[in-house]
């Protein structure tokens, strides 16, 4: 056997290492709204993952990880104004969906 490489019985080598790795993504915002995460922006937050179906998404706060589709994982992190987050997400939209999570923040979730 070559030099560096090692397979287990029936297996290719990956020379790209693409097999099995999923693109991620992540991005620490602020929340500048005023009322944080709670009812309606934390609705609109979870529907926003949401849309993402085949893609993993969190949030971080304070070392707390949630589901970003969840809407009790949301609400129980207590995110206030100022308060800063980490939305990340794993999957084959996992840009897409830290784009459109920071796009929401952004905007203050219209309000």
């Amino acid at each position: 056997m070559a030099r560096g490489l090692q397979t287990t019985r029936g297996e290719i080598p990956d020379p790209d290492n693409r097999r099995g790795v999923e693109a991620t993504a992540e991005r620490r915002l602020t929340i500048t709204n005023k009322v944080g995460l709670h009812a309606r922006p934390a609705a609109l937050f979870v529907q926003t993952a949401a849309r993402f179906k085949d893609t993993r998404v969190e949030v971080v706060k304070d070392g707390l990880v949630r589901d970003a589709k969840s809407i009790l994982g949301v609400l129980t992190l207590g995110v206030s104004q100022g308060t800063m987050i980490t939305v990340r997400a794993e999957g084959p939209q996992a840009d897409a969906a830290v784009a459109a999570l920071t796009d929401l923040v952004s905007r203050d979730f219209d309000e």
